[in-house]
């Protein structure tokens, strides 16, 4: 049953990656970029659209490349790109809660088996495979996603070498080559994070010394082979002006003083968080520091090693994003799966996991309600007919997860809870995203434009974000914000076909409306609770002319 679990689990990451438009904003640029990057045959300037993008490192873009050059340029192919990277995540958070525990290093014959029995690893990877989080993140989020597989490698990687001191090398090394290759993906971070995890695990350890075992001369050459190329070759083409733009803005500033970011948490933002990205096996993190609290083994050291340190370090700046903490995913799932098995062949534990997977079952109930409250109840005007069908799942299924974990039936409890949660997921794959597309502007809108798009027109956008334009125009859109701006352009003699709102079109009319007219008109999604409940019409997006013969 659990095997079967995880197969469906994952089988719902790769099932019609082309059924939705892009998701602007985030996806739009790994989409695009990479194909520009085609159009123009170079793969050492990244650019969106027909602009430098030098704002992150250049492996993501160069995945996507290949996978346009194998399968063709489509929304789909980048996708599976993701999906990909979601299965290395799984497959990592299998293999972290199936290492035994490591060896001491002054030990010189390892034990004859390394692995725990197989159930431990299937928990954590379906429990991780079942997490509605990660799989939003991977329909829509290639960059994090890679960049929490290079992390989830790195310290998969770690947990071996410490599990088999015979092979420490090998594994030490496939270590700095997923650091090199995380830090050609996303920058620094995904050195910084890594090596003050393995810091706080040798401290807690008291092996501090054993700093000289962690090869960090060669690692230092494995990690400079991957990432130096492309900046040496960037340096040669443009100096230092976009390498010091992204490792001090994109990286220094943001941390510090939160360039960029809008909204400004305080230093407990990421606790509900961590809850949230790793649900259902989050449930299980105070079960797991019990029992972390009695073995005292170095995977559980490790583990929670690596969520401390990612956690506290990315409390402390300035600008926080729910993503930042997402790399703790793989550990969060491991330790689910080890507490699940060891709870399960413990007496004295059962009822405490009992008690978890019903107060678990008790918010999938709650969530359920809520959805079919927030989605049917609420109002026709937000209504999503697939609504019913993910609510029905989560209520049916929380009901039933909190029976049986009051019953003191802990592992059924957890099959429901993760056969809940995965059918949640191929709902929302394959009825909720394709009903949701009506609230996607940009393809309508594109299809309406290019036909009519002749050389010197001019496509625009007012104050609203709408990057996917870019791919499926195939050609540059204009970015304004500053409206004296944009009503020059409106009146001026190119012909203009331009987005924006409608609470913008009717502010600026008295200045562009004898110029102008609607020529389409989209609803978009705006999931405000406040606007749900109000039952306010769902806000629109015009596609107007200065010339409307």
């Amino acid at each position: 049953m659990l095997w079967a679990l995880l197969a469906l689990g994952v089988a719902v990451y790769f099932v019609s990656l082309g059924n939705s438009a892009i998701w602007d904003a985030n996806e739009a640029y790994y989409v695009e970029t990479p194909r520009e990057m085609l159009e123009a045959h170079d793969l050492v300037n990244p650019t969106f659209n027909y602009e430098p993008r030098f704002n992150k490192p250049v492996l993501s873009y160069w995945i996507v490349a290949a996978l346009y050059k194998v399968f063709g340029v489509s929304v789909a192919a980048q996708r599976l790109g993701i999906a990909v990277g979601a299965l290395v995540i799984i497959l990592c958070a299998y293999v972290l809660a199936s290492v035994s525990e490591p060896i001491a290093p002054s030990v010189l014959r390892p034990p004859p088996s390394v692995l725990r029995p197989p159930s431990s690893g299937a928990w954590a990877a379906a429990g991780l495979a079942a997490a509605p989080r990660l799989l939003m993140f991977a329909r829509r989020i290639f960059i994090d996603i890679w960049l929490t597989a290079f992390m989830a490698l790195t310290l998969t990687f770690f947990a071996l070498s410490e599990a088999h001191p015979e092979r420490r090398r090998r594994y030490l090394l496939l270590m700095y080559a997923s650091i090199g290759l995380g830090a050609l993906t996303k920058g620094p971070i995904a050195l910084a994070l890594p090596g003050l995890a393995f810091a706080l695990y040798l401290v807690v350890r008291r092996e501090i010394g054993r700093v000289r075992e962690m090869m960090l001369p060669i690692g230092t050459l494995v990690i400079a082979a991957i990432v130096v190329p492309w900046y040496a070759a960037l340096y040669h083409a443009h100096g230092w002006i976009y390498i010091k733009s992204f490792l001090i803005s994109e990286n220094v500033e943001r941390f510090t003083s939160g360039v960029g970011v809008q909204l400004h948490r305080g230093p407990f933002f990421y606790l509900p968080v961590v809850f949230s990205d790793s649900f259902p096996w989050s449930l299980m993190l105070p079960l797991a520091a019990v029992l972390a609290w009695r073995s005292r083994s170095r995977l559980d050291t490790l583990l929670w090693c690596w969520i401390a340190a990612i956690v506290s370090f990315c409390s402390v700046s300035a600008g926080k994003q729910d993503l930042y903490i997402f790399p703790i995913a793989p550990a969060v799932a491991a330790l689910g799966g080890l507490a699940i098995e060891r709870a399960l062949t413990d007496a004295s534990r059962r009822t405490f996991l009992s008690m978890t997977l019903a107060f678990g079952g008790a918010l999938l109930a709650i969530a359920g309600s809520a959805v079919l409250f927030l989605f049917q109840a609420a109002g026709r005007v937000y209504a999503l007919e697939s609504a019913l069908v993910v609510g029905l799942i989560g209520l049916v299924g929380g009901v039933a997860t909190l029976a049986l974990g009051a019953l003191r039936r802990p592992a059924p409890a957890a099959l429901t809870l993760l056969a809940t949660m995965i059918a949640v997921n191929w709902a929302f794959v394959v009825r909720v995203l394709p009903e949701f597309e009506r609230y996607k502007p940009v393809p309508a809108f594109s299809r309406f434009l290019g036909p009519r798009l002749q050389p010197g027109d001019v496509v625009a956008h007012y104050q609203v974000s709408l990057p996917s334009m870019a791919f499926y125009l195939r050609r540059h859109v204009d970015q304004y914000f500053d409206a004296a701006a944009f009503v020059d352009r409106i009146l001026s003699s190119d012909r203009v076909f331009a987005v924006l709102s409608d609470d913008d079109f009717a502010a600026l009319q008295p200045r562009i409306g004898s110029r102008t007219c609607v020529l389409d008109r989209r609803p978009t999604f705006d999931v405000k609770l406040r606007r749900v409940l109000a039952r306010e019409p769902l806000p629109e997006l015009l596609l107007i002319s200065n010339q409307c013969r």
